[in-house]
């Protein structure tokens, strides 16, 4: 059900503490699965008590803050947890670039967490009682080219490291597509259970046909304190554990990374400086290591100042220069000129939002969109002006493998 800003009836909602549920995952029916989920924790939902997408532009946050207003905030609540996370909550995905169409926000008629060993069932009026169907595997997987091929994307990647070195810009971010079908419809119930279980440092998400598991936390709200994870600079997993050490101080001693995750940091900073009474950022990154790749991390935390919501930060922090590049505004342009392609909600925010303002989103990397026996999967990369766009390709690979594990197993 689609519901327009000012017209909407106030939501029945109830929250009450349940028992360990187990699998969160495990609940879910097959129609419409929304999920955020890092290690075994998080919440999931069903059903559709509103549903919007949101009009392009660069207004579209403040848009979508005051349908959230109008739709959360007339409910009636009985709210026994009060929690972040309990009580109506919104799942949402927005799309990387501001001028596209395709960013929406639901708030799902049932949802079930769990969070610091609490578990509790959110339901919105007569909540659906779903049924349950079995998993089915999608059969065999066949991949074809996205909107550009291999070769073409390498030219893309020297035509762009090339106008960095010409002083143009810093550094950008450039992705691309890769088109999975399969035998069978894609039942994005396995995505979800095949990407938590084999990353679970991540957040394994869903949000209106976008799946995936990110590493990247864009910004959690809890109260007035934020965290962030600025993740850039990416080298593939080893052989074994000697080659993983040698790449790993490879990659902290890259001054192509270094640079690149400096870039990052600094973006991060020069965006929640303004909003915060206090913010602390590391002097050094850190190494994260996932299955298949490692990557230069820096965790950011902060104050809030003025008791911003989640989504306020989300408008200021999008895009950083981790998905998006340096200077923001001459790497987008240059993305759009260069890329050949709609990113969708790939490298966008995607996340959810209580009635409080708190909240938690990621940036959809490692992920696909699934429509059928289709699914689109993105990868991308860093562009300095000394890539080399065989490495990138081969780093752009090494990401699809997140999404064609969780099809393939």
């Amino acid at each position: 059900m689609s519901v327009a800003l000012g017209t909407t009836r106030p939501l029945p909602v109830r929250t009450t503490l349940v028992g360990d549920p187990g699998d969160l995952l495990a609940s879910l029916p097959r129609t419409a699965p929304y999920a955020w989920i890092r290690n075994g924790e998080g919440l999931v939902g069903w059903g559709e008590a509103a549903r919007v997408t949101v009009p392009p532009g660069p207004g579209r946050f403040a848009w979508a803050r005051r349908w959230l207003a109008t739709v959360l905030g007339e409910a009636h609540v009985d709210d026994a947890v009060h929690a972040p996370g309990s009580g109506a909550v919104a799942f949402g995905s927005f799309t990387f670039d501001e001028d596209a169409h395709g960013s929406v926000l639901v708030v799902p008629r049932a949802v079930l967490a769990r969070r610091d060993g609490h578990a509790w069932l959110t339901t919105i009026g007569d909540a659906p009682l779903e049924t349950f169907t079995p998993i089915r595997d999608p059969g065999r997987i066949s991949y074809g080219d996205g909107s550009l091929s291999a070769p073409e994307w390498e030219h893309v990647v020297a035509s762009a490291a090339k106008r960095i070195r010409e002083g143009e810009l810093e550094k950008v971010v450039l992705a691309r597509d890769l088109v999975a079908t399969a035998e069978r419809p894609i039942d994005v119930r396995l995505l979800l259970t095949r990407l938590a279980r084999r990353y679970p440092e991540c957040y394994t998400f869903s949000v209106a046909g976008l799946v995936g598991a990110t590493p990247e936390l864009l910004i959690r709200r809890t109260g007035q304190e934020i965290e962030s994870l600025v993740l850039a600079g990416t080298t593939p997993r080893g052989t074994g554990p000697a080659d993983d050490l040698a790449r790993g101080k490879a990659l902290l001693a890259s001054t192509k990374d270094r640079h690149e995750h400096e870039c990052a940091i600094a973006s991060v900073r020069q965006t929640l400086s303004p909003l915060c009474s206090s913010l602390t950022t590391p002097d050094e990154p850190e190494l994260l290591m996932l299955p298949n790749v490692q990557h230069l991390a820096s965790h950011v935390t902060g104050r809030l100042a003025d008791g911003a919501s989640v989504l306020d930060v989300v408008a200021a922090m999008h895009p950083t220069a981790a998905v998006g590049g340096t200077p923001t505004h001459t790497a987008i342009e240059v993305i759009r000129e260069l890329e050949g392609m709609d990113r969708a909600g790939y490298a966008g925010p995607v996340g959810w939002i209580d009635a409080r303002g708190d909240g938690e989103w990621g940036i959809a990397l490692r992920s696909g969109l699934v429509e059928g026996r289709r699914a689109r999967l993105f990868a991308g990369g860093g562009i300095m002006g000394d890539s080399d766009p065989a490495a990138e390709l081969a780093e752009a690979q090494a990401k699809f493998r997140v999404m064609q594990y969780a099809l393939e197993g």
